[in-house]
């Protein structure tokens, strides 16, 4: 594509395509910059009303846009375990990833300095706040540098010389020089109102309302449509699958009565295909995606869970008293139960595993795919200490081909 020569001349199909990636962009990266993207940051830049409206009338989430760049604000509405930072393993981590940003904040563009001044000067902040990091020791020092690399990742931090793990290795006699970049004062979301104004963290990622809505029954009835919609579309957006019962009576009802005009809208905004199941709606991608995580992804896990898939479809089928389904689609499992599906998996397909997961035994094994199914939305913890297959699950049906010499 050749930035603003190829639009003027494009069809309404290829303004709709361009926006739709454009679109899926914004919602898959931290910001898109005019360096390193300069088409998609002008095709943004042309149609910034559209969007802006777009995703603010929709899902409440900002456009920002700059001379170098443009972010969208996005805020789940539900907060999953999977939406952390990835590589990150401890609430240290975050925190000092945050103070790095405090740090940088104060330097100018392009303004060098070595890494050793900046940990001290983080250290000593924190201890005016009664919090004291240690240098000295190792596991510190290495949430440092997970937070140093997300920062390099994300572009807001530039290594000129030297590495962390050095550092994280050494300590103060290794050393990196760093350089400033604009794009850090930008990386944290804004806020409506100062930080201490929050009495509770579930305020935080309430639906901002940037309009004023003076009293009255019908304009308050308005803002809660909206509020209610905008709540719709950030879960529909960020979250791969959402049941029926995981809405509120409100947000339920609203699914269900405006459901065409919600695919409509997804269709056309983002290019999501969507179709109503007894137990949802779920949206999907008819072709594969580079910018989003897609399930199934290229992970080995993926595979022996579309093979559980397939193994429970043929046990129901063949066991229905064994294995009950309730009106919601799910099944309930004890941990046995769900580690001899996958016993029987193993039986049939492990001669194509990886050797991590043919080495595993069958507990740890277990572990690892559940986590991968919960993140997906496929399977939950039950309140009795078993497993709940969820509904997405039976939508999914894997086996190895044949080969044939």
């Amino acid at each position: 594509m050749n930035g603003r020569s190829r639009r003027r001349g494009s069809s309404s199909a290829e303004v709709q395509s361009d926006l739709q990636a454009v679109a899926m962009a914004l919602l898959s990266r931290p910001w898109i910059t005019k360096q390193d993207h300069p088409d998609e940051f002008l095709l943004i830049k042309d149609h910034y009303g559209y969007l802006r409206d777009w995703f603010h009338d929709h899902a409440g989430y900002s456009l920002l846009v700059t001379r170098a760049f443009a972010k969208l604000e996005k805020v789940p509405a539900v907060y999953r375990s999977w939406m952390g930072i990835d590589g990150f393993h401890q609430p240290r981590d975050y925190a000092l990833f945050t103070y790095g940003l405090w740090y940088l904040e104060a330097k100018s563009d392009t303004d060098q300095f070595l890494l050793t001044e900046m940990v001290e000067a983080i250290r000593n902040h924190l201890l005016g706040s009664h919090f004291d990091v240690d240098w000295t020791l190792y596991d510190h020092r290495l949430s440092m540098v997970r937070a140093l690399k997300k920062l390099r990742a994300l572009g807001v931090l530039t290594s000129i010389e030297g590495e962390e793990t050095g550092w994280a290795r050494d300590g103060a006699s290794a050393n990196v020089l760093y350089e400033a970049s604009p794009l850090a004062r930008y990386l944290l979301r804004r806020f409506p109102k100062e930080l201490m104004a929050y009495s509770e963290i579930e305020a935080l990622y309430e639906v901002e309302q940037t309009t004023t809505v003076p009293v009255g029954d019908e304009l308050l009835h308005n803002a809660d449509v909206r509020s209610r919609r905008q709540k719709v579309f950030r879960r529909l957006l960020m979250e791969p699958i959402v049941y029926d019962w995981e809405w509120t009576d409100d947000e339920r009802r609203y699914v269900q009565t405006k459901r065409p005009w919600i695919i409509s809208q997804m269709g056309e905004m983002v290019g999501l295909q969507g179709r109503r199941f007894r137990e949802g709606l779920y949206f999907h991608w008819p072709e594969l995606m580079a910018e989003v995580d897609l399930f199934p992804t290229q992970s080995a896990a993926s595979d022996v869970t579309m093979l559980l898939a397939a193994q429970l479809r043929e046990a129901a089928a063949q066991y229905p008293d064994r294995y009950p389904c309730d009106e919601n689609g799910c099944f309930r499992l004890t941990r046995s139960e769900f580690e001899g599906l996958l016993l029987a998996v193993r039986d049939k397909s492990e001669a194509y595993w990886t050797k991590e997961h043919r080495d595993k035994s069958t507990t740890l094994l277990a572990e690892d795919i559940l986590a991968h199914m919960v993140e997906w939305n496929l399977a939950a913890p039950d309140d009795l200490g078993g497993i709940l297959l969820l509904p997405g699950l039976s939508r999914f049906c894997g086996e190895y081909a044949a080969v044939i010499d």
